[in-house]
């Protein structure tokens, strides 16, 4: 095993124990009825727990890239988001690899949003699934979405593997989690991308 992928599992790990200990403020506070979680599906209606679940991914996405976009930045950089871009190229081992303040940082989204967002707990754990699932596919490096088949407004509105790979590579753009958008609104997105032909920078 190469040093960098250990180093990768050590810091996963790590993030996993900050995702637990979040788990179980959000579980306990719910039992405190604190939170605006729930369980009675009837509560709301099936339409709302769909509706819900878009509704978390679209505000992950949007905490997700502003956040991201900060921990580029040049002063906090080395200590806050260093660890995930510590092997080079992303593979599935660097998916959840965060140092310590990231990882806290990101848990916060779901311990947030439990209080802010009425939200099933079945929404809740296929949010976080999905966003495991989702950040192992998209460092796996190799792109599944073809440019050229019908679904190209798959991989030109979702983030695949290749639009994340070239954020590895030039740490300047693509800082989004699951949509392309807030890279388009704001400028972010590299230019060569829909060309499928992105060049490295350092």
């Amino acid at each position: 095993m190469s040093c960098s992928i250990q180093k990768d599992i050590e810091l996963s790990v790590l993030s996993a124990m900050v995702f637990a200990i979040s788990g179980a403020f959000i579980v306990s506070q719910y039992s405190l009825g604190a939170t605006l979680l729930y369980t009675d599906l009837n509560k709301y209606g099936l339409w709302y727990l769909v509706a819900s679940f878009v509704l978390v991914l679209i505000l992950q996405d949007t905490y997700f890239y502003f956040i991201h976009r900060i921990f580029h930045h040049p002063r906090i950089f080395k200590w806050m988001h260093y660890g995930h871009h510590r092997s080079g190229e992303p593979t599935p081992w660097s998916s959840s690899a965060f140092d310590l303040p990231e990882a806290i940082v990101q848990a916060l989204f779901f311990v947030g949003v439990s209080f802010i967002v009425p939200l099933h707990f079945i929404t809740l754990v296929v949010a976080l699934i999905t966003m495991t699932v989702w950040a192992v596919f998209t460092h796996i490096g190799f792109e599944v979405f073809p440019s050229s088949s019908q679904n190209y407004w798959i991989s030109r509105w979702f983030i695949g593997s290749m639009h994340h790979s070239i954020h590895h590579r030039k740490y300047k753009v693509h800082y989004g989690l699951y949509f392309t958008f807030w890279d388009k609104l704001l400028g972010t997105e590299d230019s060569s991308y829909e060309n499928k032909t992105p060049t490295r920078e350092f």
